[in-house]
């Protein structure tokens, strides 16, 4: 077997045996395992095998007694699965780790061989994690090449950095390739707190490690790292818009100064009321009178913009966190190669209220969608508001002809940790019954199965022109961003045009789809250079 496959190399090595941690099974089946009292005998089998293994057993799945591979179909796997997380949850354990591969497997008429699937789940002692800590998520933004990436990476390990961008390497910089597929990792980095202070993950590209910091620590900091290229804008304001973050962080570096990106980076953060932390990066570069005159500019960049800055260096931590938001932004001088400042923002992001909480029926725009042998469609994104559970039944959609279609929850992962329920607040990945990886699109939306959502094409907006070259007309057409939603629209301004800097009201329309939009929901809209913020004011019926 090839390196990939050591784990079910090593779990074949070990073989079935009476007293052992490793147990083979071809499949499982809901109509023959979870009938006539076979659960609870079952359950009993797997808790003998997780404490044979000290709080630790391996399922190897898709093989015979003997351990020869026999590979089951994806179907066959996802149900296999689903029963053993029955039996785990029915033992007092939970599963942590799945890993699949495709083997050739014989047909049913036994006459050509397909392709099956064979796996290995690891089960762990005690239940899955129920994530009701503290969890806040904080978005990233800065220019390119002005440390954000790093200053994350330094946080998330402890590690300082090298100089040149070393612990930048630690961020998934495309989380879509991850290697078990299911991922709910849309931030590029997660830390914690418990009682003692920060809990690092010293590796974190091992997934595991970073499951282990979200179920250890009592608060844990995600970070959603956003792109700084200027011709990258609209994913920036995808990473601010889309999720449900609960604190900005804008670096500046100290060798440059705010530049037109920053300026960018600070209005999306501004408009949509982000409370904001402005972090002075790469003060090891230069000289303590070069960071003075940085933040200096910084303080005039904020002023200008109706906001008062708030230097930590001369208030103080608890000054702070007492007055973040409501127009104060705290600015705090670091530098990941030194690690000075990094201590300051441990305790602001240990300390810092969460702000997004929300209570009502569950609610998750998605934002990205995986397929996952073995389990199927995924789709990710942050609780918006409410609960969900594995086993709900949700609907999904708009889909194009602005219908919805009903799924199940087949499981739910946050930071590579598989949990029972997820709240608002929390970046999960949630697995669906019932519906195709390929049908499922950026900017739909799950609800509770009993929901009766209404979808539209068009809404009525209040708007605060950023910047225009010139006016706003009639049939201005910039792309919509609202939550996870990235679309052409097309406004009518209520009183014919916008000039820069106007505020007035607007009928705005999707030009291609229907999508579930409420009243109090804010947008960024952008076309070139021109861009801007609104509020959604009032629905057009049947538009």
């Amino acid at each position: 077997m090839g390196r990939d496959r050591a784990r079910l190399s090593a779990a074949l090595e070990r073989g079935e045996r009476e007293g052992g941690s490793v147990e083979f099974k071809e499949r499982f089946s809901r109509d023959v395992h979870l009938s006539d009292g076979r659960l609870e005998s079952l359950a009993a089998q797997l808790r003998h095998r997780v404490l044979s293994g000290d709080g630790e057993a391996e399922y190897v799945l898709g093989v015979t007694d003997d351990g020869g591979l026999a590979g089951v179909s994806p179907e066959t796997f996802s149900e296999s699965m689903d029963v053993l997380s029955l039996l785990a949850e029915e033992a007092g354990a939970h599963i942590a780790d799945v890993q699949t591969w495709g083997v050739d497997s014989v047909s049913e008429n036994g006459d050509d061989a397909e392709e099956g699937i064979v796996g290995v789940a690891t089960i762990h002692e005690g239940g899955s994690l129920t994530p009701d800590d503290d969890h806040i998520i904080v978005g990233t933004a800065g220019h390119v090449d002005h440390g954000k990436s790093t200053l994350v990476g330094s946080l998330v390990t402890g590690d300082a950095d090298d100089g040149d961008g070393s612990t930048r390497g630690f961020l998934d910089v495309q989380p879509h390739e991850v290697e078990r597929g299911l991922s709910a990792d849309l931030s590029y980095g997660v830390y914690g707190f418990d009682g003692d202070g920060p809990l690092r993950v010293r590796n974190p590209d091992r997934k595991d490690e970073r499951a282990a910091v979200v179920e250890a620590a009592d608060r844990v900091v995600s970070f959603v790292d956003t792109v700084g290229h200027e011709p990258w804008l609209s994913t920036t304001i995808r990473g601010l818009v889309g999720q449900k973050l609960d604190y900005g962080l804008l670096t500046v570096a100290a060798d440059d100064g705010p530049t037109k990106t920053t300026r960018e980076h600070m209005g999306v953060l501004f408009a949509t009321e982000l409370p904001t932390i402005v972090a002075i990066t790469k003060t090891d570069l230069v000289t303590d009178d070069r960071v003075a005159e940085v933040e200096r500019e910084v303080e005039a960049l904020l002023r200008r913009t109706e906001r008062a800055p708030l230097p930590v260096a001369r208030h103080g931590v608890d000054a702070a966190v007492d007055e973040l938001g409501d127009g104060v932004v705290p600015i705090v001088r670091t530098s990941a190669v030194t690690r000075d400042g990094l201590g300051v923002l441990d305790e602001l992001f240990e300390r810092l209220p969460k702000t997004t909480a929300a209570s009502g029926p569950f609610r998750m725009y998605v934002d990205r969608t995986y397929n996952v042998t073995g389990v199927g469609a995924v789709a990710s994104g942050t609780v918006k508001s409410g609960t969900v559970e594995a086993g709900d039944d949700l609907l999904l959609g708009p889909f194009p002809d602005g219908g919805f279609r009903e799924v199940e929850v087949r499981s739910i992962e946050m930071h590579y940790h598989r949990v029972d329920r997820a709240q608002a607040g929390r970046i999960v990945g949630i697995a669906l019954k019932g519906v195709r990886e390929e049908a499922i699109e950026r900017g739909m939306v799950l609800l509770p199965g009993d929901a009766d959502p209404d979808p539209v094409r068009e809404f009525e907006a209040e708007v605060m022109v950023l910047n225009h070259p010139t006016r706003i007309d009639a049939g201005y057409e910039p792309v919509v961003h609202l939550e996870t939603v990235g679309e052409a629209a097309r406004f009518e301004p209520e009183d014919g045009q916008l000039l820069p800097g106007d505020t007035g009201r607007t009928t705005v329309r999707f030009k291609f789809r229907p999508y579930l939009v409420e009243e109090g929901q804010r947008f960024v809209f952008r076309e070139g250079s021109s861009k801007g913020v609104g509020t959604v004011t009032g629905i057009v019926e049947d538009a």
